[in-house]
């Protein structure tokens, strides 16, 4: 099986070099190394091609989640599997390519993410997140678990995740008209398909993110509008709502064992991304001037239509 490796850069700085060094430790080595950069100014460029990635440059106002990724698929013809991660995204050990790509012996596993660990110096709201969504133990979903796992089923990151590229091609690829959930996009459409999804809690990596309240809001206001504009996800898969109430209980249970002064924080932090993706959901009742301010990924607004409730899925 051939590999790939695609990652989209924008001013990486100092981390571009602690992720090449990790890249270059992988037991399994891709055969392309791709960096699509968005316009970097800092040097990134240069840490990479000495890396030995080939370069694609793009203009910053271009970047796009899923667009910007398929153009990546789509320069790599010859790869069986493209593994994607993001330039903050460090593998946490030597074996991190080589685990997650065996998770496609299985035939019907068209995609794989592994475990993103708290990156050091993480404070406890920002580790309990990854810790919640990315469990020790490894899973493999299909259509049926919807039942029980709800929108679960279709959780996929593409900071870390890789792809058969026929499985992901015969999706439909990553596409251009999302704001963000490329991934989880492709997940429900390999999943209806009859495809598995493939979690490996043996291939890790350190990722996380300490989010103001204002990022907070945004990043969750993004979300609210990928569900607005493909509701045939929730209605194949659930909402977020439960998901999100299970999130909050975990969280204080977590914060009451460790730091309980940051519970009042939490709550203002889960109130601020209800908000957000409450917005979201409605976003077809906003002028696209308010949404631009709203939004984390504001150039989306200056090349998208006001599309309402598409149902591109079903």
């Amino acid at each position: 099986m051939k590999t790939a490796l695609c990652i989209p850069t924008l001013n990486g700085g100092e981390q571009g070099a602690i992720l090449a060094a990790a890249i270059a430790s992988q037991t399994l080595q891709p055969e392309t190394f791709l960096v699509i950069d968005s316009g970097s100014d800092d040097g990134t460029v240069e840490t990479f091609r000495r890396a030995g990635a080939r370069i694609h440059s793009i203009n910053r106002q271009d970047f796009n989640h899923g667009g910007t990724r398929q153009l990546g698929v789509d320069m790599i013809p010859d790869a069986d599997s493209i593994i994607f991660l993001t330039q903050d995204a460090v593998p946490a050990d030597p074996h991190a390519f080589e685990r997650l790509n065996r998770c496609f012996d299985d035939p019907a596993v068209g995609v794989a993410f592994g475990r993103q660990l708290p990156r050091p110096g993480a404070g406890h709201i920002e580790a309990h997140a990854r810790l919640f969504n990315y469990p020790d133990a490894s899973r493999v979903t299909t259509l049926g678990d919807r039942e029980t796992m709800g929108i679960k089923t279709v959780f996929l990151s593409n900071s870390f995740a890789a792809y058969r590229r026929a499985d992901l091609l015969e999706a439909g690829g990553f596409p251009s008209h999302l704001i963000m959930g490329e991934d989880t996009y492709v997940a429900a459409k390999m999943l209806l398909a009859g495809k598995k999804v493939a979690y490996c809690a043996d291939a890790t990596v350190f990722h996380s993110h300490n989010y103001n309240l204002v990022e907070e809001f945004r990043r969750y206001f993004d979300a609210g509008v990928l569900h607005a504009r493909e509701p045939w996800i929730r209605d194949h898969f659930g909402g977020a709502e439960n998901e999100g109430l299970r999130f909050v209980n975990s969280e204080l249970r977590y914060l009451l064992g460790r730091n309980p002064f940051l519970i009042p924080s939490a709550i203002l932090r889960t109130l601020f991304k209800f908000v957000g993706f409450r917005l979201g959901l409605q976003e077809g009742r906003l002028p696209i001037a308010v949404k631009r301010r709203l939004s984390m990924l504001r150039s989306y607004w200056y090349d998208q239509p006001a599309v309402k409730n598409q149902a591109s899925g079903q």
